[in-house]
Order: C-alpha cells, then sequence, then structure tokens
C-alpha cells in the first residue's frame, strides 16, 4: 500500500507545475506509438501538465480524459493542451464508466500508486483486450555529467523501481512486454535547473535547502567539459515502455 508521506509527495506537484512543464521532456514519438499500437480510446491518468497527452493525440489517440489528483497541474494541462477533457482523480479511482476506453496510459506516474487496486480501477475502465501502459523517462547516467546530476538531485521512486525490475501490474491485466528507446532532448541550463526543481524530493525541500541544491546545478553546468559555455546541452534518456492487455 501507498503510505501517507508518500501519497503526499504524489500530489505535491502542482505548486512546481510550471517548472514541471518547462524542464520536464514529452516522450519519443516511437515509445508513444509502441505503447498505443492498435487502440483508439485512451486515458491519460497522472497526466500532469499533457506531457504524455501531446503525445498521445500525436499518435492519432482520441485522449477521453486526462485525469490527475492535483488540479495545479490540470490546469497547466488545459493551457498546454487545450481541448482535452480533465478530470480531478487516481489510478485508484478514476471518473470513467466501465469499459469506456481502448487503453489507460501512465507517464511518469505508475510509481507512485498502489499497483493491485490501480490495476484493478483501470482493469474496469479499459474494456476487454484493451491495454495497460507505462512510460518513464529516465535520464542516461552512463554519461558522466549526466550521473553528476543525478548524485546531486538524488534518486527517484521511478528509478529505483525500474533499475530493480519491481516493475508490475495486476488482474486483469496479463504479463507486461517492454520497449526502450534510447534518446537525448536540447534543454538550455536553465530547462535542466527547472527539470530539477519540478522532482518531488525537491518540492518537498525547504526553501533554502532547495535553492542550495539548484545552484550546485547551475555550478555542475557551468564548470563540466561536457557542459560549460553551452546554450543548449543534450540532455539523454532512456525511455521505458510497458504494455499489458485486459483479459
Amino acid at each position: 500500500m501507498v503510505g501517507d508521506a508518500f501519497a503526499m509527495r504524489a500530489r505535491s506537484f502542482g505548486g512546481a507545475a510550471d517548472a514541471y512543464a518547462t524542464g520536464r521532456p514529452t516522450y519519443p514519438g516511437e515509445a508513444v506509438a509502441w505503447l498505443v499500437a492498435g487502440v483508439r480510446r485512451v486515458v491519460d491518468v497522472g497526466a500532469g501538465t499533457g506531457k504524455l497527452t501531446t503525445g498521445l493525440l500525436a499518435a492519432g489517440c482520441e485522449v477521453v480524459a486526462a485525469v490527475d489528483p492535483d488540479p495545479g497541474m490540470l490546469a497547466t494541462l488545459e493551457r498546454e493542451v487545450p481541448g482535452v477533457p480533465v478530470l480531478v482523480g487516481t489510478a485508484e479511482s478514476v471518473p470513467l464508466p466501465d469499459g469506456s476506453v481502448d487503453a489507460a496510459v501512465l507517464g511518469q506516474a505508475w510509481h507512485w500508486v498502489d499497483p493491485e487496486a490501480a490495476s484493478a480501477e483501470l482493469g474496469r475502465v479499459v474494456r476487454p483486450g484493451g491495454v495497460l501502459g507505462l512510460l518513464w523517462n529516465i535520464r542516461d547516467e552512463g554519461v558522466p555529467w549526466v550521473a553528476e546530476l543525478g548524485a546531486i538531485m538524488h534518486g527517484s521512486a521511478a528509478e529505483q523501481m525500474i533499475d530493480g525490475g519491481a516493475v508490475h501490474v495486476a488482474a486483469p491485466f496479463g504479463p507486461l512486454a517492454e520497449h526502450r528507446v534510447t534518446w537525448s532532448v536540447p534543454r538550455t541550463p536553465d530547462e535542466i535547473v527547472a527539470l530539477a526543481a519540478s522532482r518531488s524530493y525537491l518540492i518537498a525541500l525547504p526553501e533554502d535547502d532547495r535553492a542550495a541544491v539548484l545552484e550546485r546545478i547551475r555550478d555542475l553546468l557551468a564548470a563540466h567539459p561536457a557542459t560549460t559555455g553551452r546554450d543548449r546541452i543534450d540532455l539523454p534518456y532512456v525511455t521505458y515502455a510497458f504494455r499489458a492487455v485486459r483479459d
């Protein structure tokens, strides 16, 4: 079960919605296309500011709703991706009818949920033969400067879940298939700082401590040979996509 403190962190992003929208990348089209192959009507759960919502629309999906527990994040989504219906809810409580979508997808969100309860609830709203899709963008810390960045930012629950091989879903969904995409996204130093500022670990810090961490990131980008003096820096990622079919 998800503990109270963990659940509070899961709902902490609204106060950093602008940093999230600025700093977080979208998802590579290849990963999104693999995730939603053969489906049309999709609910984006834990939609945040709409990073995955945008990719779903580009892939030709009808996004029936973008669902998130944080009204602040949804307000930003409405600005960033106008026209998509938004609903307050969670993976464990989705305000949609039974069997109303072909797929439920979650970007950067499954590590915040109770897998058994969320699987049961999403299995309710996904039709038989439909899909549960999970996506994570994980920085490629095989690159030395990115590893240094990660050490300053601290590891996330998502990174720990994936590194530990602990991604799982429950009934009524079957086994997970996995697909990985290696890519990079150009970022300004300010956007990399915004990426850090959007993480739950930093959001939860006292203001002075958070400012000190962000200053350490600026110092790294200014001094590291791979990043110093660059207006735009290629930030490498591995996107992990997981797909399970509903019984």
